[in-house]
């Protein structure tokens, strides 16, 4: 084993943790003062300048608030939840190319913590698969039924978006010919190769399988308050409860990233290789414009939240069965029909 590989990996996971905890952190902040230029107010102003340490007084509260389990739940499930929710979250970032490679010396340091894993795109279901698990267990182990409705809403809604979702990216394997997200993102070079082009429909598909994956309005009927009280986190208090929320906000964070990088090129940048510039000024350049399209992306999601109004359930299984996935399916279909002419009387 070659230590020096093994320090640079736990470097890169380090940086890639915090940044994500930090913008997990801040969302919470950008969500509120986003809410309240929409609804004509400032938003949280008091706590630093602009109210910039708001995230840390709201981390503070949850770290000493009194710890409750009720007398009726099942302990080790009920702490297994939250627990489950933030790992799942943390790890689906570590297929994600962040940036080209850089050059220190005679190293070359890869921006991406699991390098070279020829099946990423399955590795991303199925950590993004394992994520219902924790709200499962946490609304079931709480011995409450709105959280166990809550629970099940949960899961039957990742079943039928994760079908959609799944079948979306199908069509852009199609195209791509890759399961590895470094090569999908590496052939987005040039603008006008990024996968959006390609893949319009299929992009729109993902986009709002990804919005029911992370419970984000207008699909967030786990977490219903008008209907269930507060849905599958009703009985949690203090940091089991900042959990579930700080793996909301990751969630966010990590889909954000999955969308610019398998449709908006990620780090790839118009006229990147035309500036005259350095790899490593490049790579840093992309790194900046990757994290730009992801807070767009992020941007667009609190957008949402504060602008349509709440699905009923039905029209929520209603939308993920008898329309993404037949959209998905014929989505499927065109896309060999056109790589099959293309490739018959194009190449």
């Amino acid at each position: 084993m070659e230590w020096s590989f093994v320090i640079e990996k736990l470097i890169l996971v380090s940086i890639v943790f915090v940044i994500t905890l930090v913008i997990a952190m801040y969302s919470t902040l950008a969500e509120r003062k986003i809410a309240g230029f929409m609804q004509d107010r400032y938003g949280p102003d008091r706590a630093g300048i602009f109210g910039l340490l708001q995230p840390l007084c709201d981390g503070g509260k949850f770290f000493f608030k009194e710890e409750i389990i009720p007398a009726g739940a099942h302990k080790v499930l009920f702490i297994l939840g939250p627990t489950i929710a933030i790992i799942t979250a943390c790890i689906s970032s570590a297929i994600i190319p962040w940036g080209q490679e850089l050059q220190i010396g005679d190293r070359t340091i890869s921006l991406q913590v699991a390098q070279g894993i020829n099946v990423g795109v399955l590795y991303m279901f199925g950590v993004i698969a394992l994520g219902v698990y924790g709200i499962m267990l946490g609304g079931w182990a709480s011995n409450n039924k709105f959280s166990l409705m809550g629970a099940i809403r949960a899961a039957s809604q990742s079943i039928s978006y994760e079908i959609a979702m799944g079948l979306s990216l199908i069509a852009l394997l199609m195209v791509t010919r890759t399961l590895t997200l470094e090569e999908i993102v590496a052939q987005q070079s040039g603008f006008v190769n990024w996968n959006i082009w390609a893949q319009p429909l299929g992009f729109i598909i993902f986009m709002v399988c990804a919005f029911a994956e992370c419970n984000r309005v207008p699909f967030d009927l786990p977490e219903c308050e008008t209907e269930l009280v507060g849905g599958y986190h009703t009985e949690y208090s203090s940091m089991k409860l900042g959990l579930y929320m700080f793996s909301e906000y990751i969630n966010m964070f990590v889909s954000s990233a999955l969308m610019a990088s398998l449709y908006f090129g990620g780090y790839n940048f118009p006229f990147m290789n035309d500036l005259g510039l350095s790899a490593n000024w490049i790579t840093i350049i992309g790194v900046i414009v990757f994290f730009i399209k992801i807070l767009l992306f992020i941007f667009f999601f609190m957008w949402v939240r504060w602008t349509l109004p709440r699905f009923r359930y039905d029209q929520l299984m209603n939308l993920g069965w008898k329309m993404l996935i037949p959209l998905a399916i014929a989505n499927i279909v065109l896309t060999g029909v056109f790589t099959l002419i293309k490739d018959t009387y194009f190449s």
